[in-house]
């Protein structure tokens, strides 16, 4: 099957199979704030991601690229909602327009559709130095995501089967790169043991990319004769992941994805310790059902309740609203206290003023 192929079913098989909508933010309540000395209109949504100052911390994430006309005009729409709200964006992974030329137009169109836009170049983790320079040419990226997905590749009938080196790799494109690099998942989530030693490589943002959201082991899993289902529930939760990459300090930037659907939500990972977070499947979604003005208004609307609830907690803006008390129960609770995270610590903070 050719890589242009793969790449529109990827996006029929995210379509048909949706997301799991079990990433633990449902384990998370704020506590709520009856005197929050807070205005609406004071609400200031601005955050940063290492050296990338965002208006936004909702960014739209890595979907698509590589398959031909139709992934051209998937892009070319993101690119317009991302100019239209002023979001960031990413695009999926460039390597496809690496190994085909004549692929490369469906991530330029986001460039030229966006053009002052803040963009995020994409290749995987078996990328070369040169390969990742040529990609943020490409696209005049200003940031670029190396992405881990070594469960969808073993899944994948025609994936990798040898990773490694990864870290070593990683550390070079690091050490080499003229714009951030941020380390992501696909999906399956990053433990603290894996963010200190991407951090340890120079790596200063992380996209934790927790079990919730679009599933591509069963995505892959439904291109197979034999199914490794094993692998269907298999991942950190998005919650989990999310506080997992937060306990090592403020010394790396931590953005939130994995089935997120609502400004609620964003709330909740962000108060878990994430500065941004990345919404893909949901996106894909309004786009493909409803439509580029579909996706414009619900990113509007999704600004302005992020506000309401910064409001209502008393957070005058993203800092702060990081610190708003949240309480943290269920699988969520018992997994971080296993994993040594002091839950009971985010009930008892207070946001600083």
């Amino acid at each position: 099957m050719s890589r242009s192929k793969r790449k529109w079913d990827h996006i029929q098989h995210a379509l048909a199979t949706g997301q799991n909508s079990n990433t633990g933010l449902e384990d998370i309540a704020f506590i709520h704030q009856s005197l929050p000395d807070a205005f609406l209109d004071q609400a200031d949504l601005g955050t940063s991601i290492g050296e990338l100052s965002l208006s936004s911390p909702i960014f739209i994430n890595a979907m698509t690229g590589g398959g031909g006309e139709r992934t051209v005009q998937i892009n070319r729409d993101l690119a317009l909602a991302a100019r239209s709200t002023g979001l960031a964006m990413a695009v999926g992974s460039q390597m496809s327009a690496l190994k085909d030329p004549g692929e490369a137009e469906s991530y330029r169109v986001a460039r030229r559709e966006n053009p002052s836009g803040i963009i995020f170049g994409n290749l995987g983790s078996e990328a070369t130095i040169d390969q990742a320079k040529a990609a943020v040419d490409m696209i005049e990226a200003d940031a670029l995501q190396i992405h881990l997905n070594v469960v969808q590749e073993l899944t994948m009938p025609e994936g990798d089967r040898d990773f490694r080196g990864a870290l070593k790799r990683i550390e070079n494109i690091v050490s080499h790169s003229e714009v951030p690099v941020v380390v992501k998942e696909v999906g399956f989530g990053i433990n603290k043991e894996t963010v200190s030693m991407l951090a340890s490589a120079g790596v200063t943002a992380i996209d934790i990319g927790g079990f919730g959201g679009t599933n591509f082991s069963r995505i892959e899993n439904a291109r197979r004769d034999r199914l490794l289902t094993f692998f269907n529930e298999w991942g950190i939760p998005t919650a989990v992941s999310i506080a997992e990459a937060a306990s090592l300090g403020k010394d790396i930037a931590v953005i939130a994805s994995g089935g997120i659907q609502t400004s609620h939500e964003i709330a909740k990972a962000i108060a878990l310790g994430a500065g941004a977070a990345g919404m893909a499947g949901y996106f894909l979604k309004v786009l493909m059902k409803e439509g580029l003005e579909a996706l414009i208004e619900e990113i509007n609307n999704m600004n302005t309740e992020l506000k309401v609830i910064m409001t209502a907690l008393g957070a005058a803006n993203i800092a702060q609203l990081q610190q708003s008390p949240i309480i943290i129960t269920e699988r969520t609770h018992h997994w971080l206290n296993e994993r040594g995270i002091d839950t009971k610590a985010y009930s008892q903070r207070i946001i600083q003023k």
